[in-house]
């Protein structure tokens, strides 16, 4: 089983991205879940949302506590302590200008670090600071656990209307641009 533990601040779409990435993984033959921690959260402050995925069912029902994979849709969230748990071998994809060397070196990581610039895209493709389709774009090339298809369908099926195409356009250009 692959846990995933998204972190991002109220209003970016860490619960959204979670559903999709859920999504995309059922139609790409998995098993999955996802779910949020629910808090007293309003815009901007810390919010976390959990995904697994699995190739046999999931009894488990309870919050991730030692992901595999961290994706981090705001670069600050560093500062605080959501590296906890995340296995020795983990991988975290960061929301982030800074290449994975700086990362690593300015918050003292010691795992497989990926950054993507996903607010640059997402302002100049959605013309706002909403980067969470994106990110999971970014999650598809890295880790290669979804399938950018299934991706892309679980992503036009969330949204609607001209919201339906920049996201898809976002997905799209961010897997395009991810090491």
């Amino acid at each position: 089983m692959i846990e995933i533990r998204f972190h991002g601040r109220g209003g970016q779409g860490s619960v959204t991205a979670a559903e999709i990435l859920a999504i995309a993984s059922f139609k790409d033959g998995k098993y999955s879940q996802a779910f949020p921690k629910f808090g007293p959260e309003r815009r901007g402050a810390p919010v976390e949302a959990y995904c697994r995925v699995d190739d046999k069912f999931i009894n488990l029902r309870s919050q991730i506590y030692d992901p595999d994979i961290l994706i981090v849709l705001d670069e600050s969230l560093l500062e605080l302590n959501i590296i906890k748990g995340l296995k020795k071998d983990g991988k975290i994809i960061v929301n982030s200008k800074k290449s994975p060397d700086e990362l690593k070196e300015k918050y003292n990581l010691n795992f497989d670090v990926h950054s993507v610039d996903v607010t640059s895209k997402a302002i100049e493709i959605l013309g706002a600071n909403i980067v969470n389709t994106g990110i999971l774009g970014a999650f598809s090339k890295i880790t290669g656990l979804i399938s950018i298809d299934s991706l892309l369908k679980a992503t036009g099926e969330k949204f609607s209307g001209d919201l339906r195409d920049k996201n898809l356009n976002l997905v799209k250009s961010v897997y395009e641009i991810s090491k």
